[in-house]
């Protein structure tokens, strides 16, 4: 004798797909949070021989207390872009250099904006780094 088996056909129920996508959107939010490496601190960069940038007619200087500093002078990270590009003029490239020099406590998310700044006013950026004292 043969027995007919029942065909069942299982179904996600809609609401149960809500569900997953919102805890799917929870997971990676977490995820991304943990892994964010704008805490990160680092020390300068050392070296023994030092070669000379070159003449620059503009420096940028991210202090302890993370302000900023363009020749000298304190400034916003809205305008630092528009007051290099004022600053460079039209100096041909090469001749574009922008000195930075970022204390060593600042954080990644306080000198990012600002090497994005100087790409955007088209100067050429060259970062400070401290000559090993013997």
């Amino acid at each position: 004798m043969k027995l007919t088996r029942r065909k069942t056909r299982a179904e996600v129920p809609s609401m149960a797909m809500g569900d997953i996508a919102f805890n799917l959107l929870i997971f990676f939010v977490i995820l991304a949070r943990a892994s964010d490496d704008s805490h990160l601190q680092w020390t300068p960069a050392k070296v023994s021989n030092l070669k000379n940038a070159g003449n620059a007619t503009v420096s940028v200087l991210i202090d302890k207390d993370s302000k900023l500093y363009l020749n000298g002078q304190q400034v916003g990270i809205a305008e630092l872009a528009n007051l290099i590009e004022v600053e460079l003029g039209d100096a041909p490239q090469g001749k574009r250099t922008v000195l930075v020099k970022i204390h060593s406590d600042t954080l990644a998310q306080r000198f990012e904006p600002v090497i994005e700044a100087i790409s955007e006013a088209g100067g050429d950026l060259v970062h400070i780094v401290e000559e090993e004292q013997e």
